[in-house]
């Protein structure tokens, strides 16, 4: 039997190039609002551009932030966040100075540029990631890789146990992360090509 494939849908971001590349892959999914979908889902994709104030609202007032927590928290469903997505993991973010998901111990800032004029921001485009040891999701990606970023923000952690990559940008940020059955990646897999189908794969299994 063919697992259920949940992508959340709260009004962030195209969630059809998610949906599309995990057809080209073969997964079946379903994008959908609806609470009962997200708690009796075998897998959850979280996906998000937008501003992370908004998309907090948004969860709110679609009821989705029990249905999240129950998915998530109580029956350990596993959850992949993109971009926005994963950043809502987080306790706060600047970004509207609102409180996050709380899933996992850490902040979102802005990128601090200062005076490195050279860098812009929003990080926009290809870039690679360094692996950590701590990291099952992205087991299967080549040391060399590249994968592509859009976002202003990053996390920010004194917690260094659940991340499962770097990315140099200015300076070195956390680029994903994964605890127990939580997963969060800052680039956009579902634009990454072939390294985005390795990670996309890494989670949903055979």
């Amino acid at each position: 039997m063919s697992q259920k494939v949940v992508i959340v849908d709260y009004g962030m971001g195209n969630l059809n190039s998610v949906k599309r590349t995990l057809h080209k892959m073969r997964y079946a999914s379903i994008i959908s609002s609806d609470a009962k979908e997200i708690t009796s889902a075998d897998r959850i994709i979280l996906p998000g551009v937008g501003h992370f104030s908004r998309a907090m609202q948004n969860l709110k007032e679609l009821g989705l932030i029990d249905a999240l927590n129950e998915a998530v928290l109580t029956k350990k469903t596993p959850i992949l966040g993109i971009c926005l997505g994963m950043q809502l993991m987080a306790n706060h973010s600047e970004e509207g100075n609102v409180d996050g998901l709380g899933w996992l111990n850490a902040k979102v800032v802005r990128f601090n540029v200062s005076d490195k004029i050279q860098f812009k921001v929003p990080h926009m485009g290809w870039n690679s990631i360094q692996k950590t040891n701590n990291t099952a999701l992205l087991k299967d990606v080549p040391d060399k890789n590249e994968f592509y970023f859009v976002h202003s923000f990053h996390w920010q952690t004194d917690n260094q146990e659940h991340v499962a990559s770097y990315t140099d940008y200015i300076y070195r940020f956390v680029s994903a992360v994964e605890k127990e059955n939580i997963f969060g990646v800052q680039f956009h897999p579902e634009k990454s090509h072939e390294f985005g189908e390795v990670v996309l794969r890494g989670f949903l299994g055979d």
